[in-house]
């Protein structure tokens, strides 16, 4: 078919966004799967005098929010912890809020893919974002080897009423900090000046650590290729500031703490 090509270059950001909005890495790929397969299947099709990105976004909705209603798996689970964290923002409020700070749709374009007239998508995108405002405050390790970068997610993480507790240009330097700090939340770049891996320096945190991470790449495509572990928020360079607050907003909304971990 002719949008094969077009559909396959979409997926690694239908998968980010699957992942942003589920909170889980396999809950989020699965629901990206059985997009496709409905596809193939003809049990959905995309909106051929649409742009082939709004029709594939508004096709996973149909197959999420079927998903949803019908109780996918860990759903009620994660759905407990998040309610816990930020009451107000319901899984349809969520949509609304990520599809417009982070994959960069319009009020109108969020509106088609989710089904609903423009004054709803309205309506669900403002309470989103009030009730990510109201979250309670953290502490936030940046590890980030662009100065210029660093001083810029400080400055969100800032006017969200997050702490910076410090900021590492290394591996070795990103764990020192993590173990002096225990941060609440870590923003971590995936290429460090070191030449180290910020996705390794986070796996060594997260041994000893229970927290939640948002990673930052100019290169998104690259981590979501299926072949290995991925992170499941993922923010890309060059980034909009809302598109971030959306971010960090979604990674606490769904960290489920593991009380058995030990702080060492």
């Amino acid at each position: 078919m002719s949008t094969t090509k077009p559909l396959l270059r979409q997926a690694p950001y239908l998968r980010r966004y699957a992942r942003a909005l589920t909170g889980s890495q396999s809950e989020g790929d699965g629901h990206v799967q059985a997009t496709f397969q409905a596809l193939l299947d003809g049990e959905i099709t995309l909106d051929r005098d649409m742009p082939v990105r709004l029709s594939l976004f508004r096709a996973f909705h149909r197959t999420w929010r079927k998903a949803l209603n019908g109780h996918s798996i860990d759903a009620p689970r994660r759905r407990l912890v998040a309610d816990a964290r930020l009451q107000k923002m319901t899984p349809e409020h969520r949509t609304a809020l990520l599809l417009v700070l982070m994959e960069g749709f319009t009020v109108e374009e969020a509106a088609f893919v989710l089904g609903v007239h423009e004054d709803e998508a309205q309506r669900r995108f403002d309470a989103a974002q009030r009730a990510m405002e109201e979250q309670l405050a953290t502490d936030v390790l940046i590890i980030e080897d662009e100065p210029i970068i660093a001083l810029d997610l400080e400055r969100l993480v800032g006017e969200m009423g997050h702490r910076v507790v410090g900021v590492a240009q290394t591996h070795s330097e990103a764990v020192r900090l993590a173990k002096g700090e225990a941060p609440g939340l870590v923003l971590a770049d995936v290429r460090l000046a070191d030449g180290s891996s910020g996705i390794e320096a986070v796996s060594d945190i997260l041994k000893s650590y229970d927290v939640p991470v948002v990673f930052i790449t100019a290169f998104p495509e690259r981590l979501l290729t299926g072949e290995r572990p991925e992170p499941a928020f993922l923010v890309t360079k060059p980034f909009k500031a809302d598109a971030v607050k959306a971010l960090i907003g979604q990674a606490l909304f769904f960290h489920q703490p593991r009380p058995h971990l030990q702080v060492i």
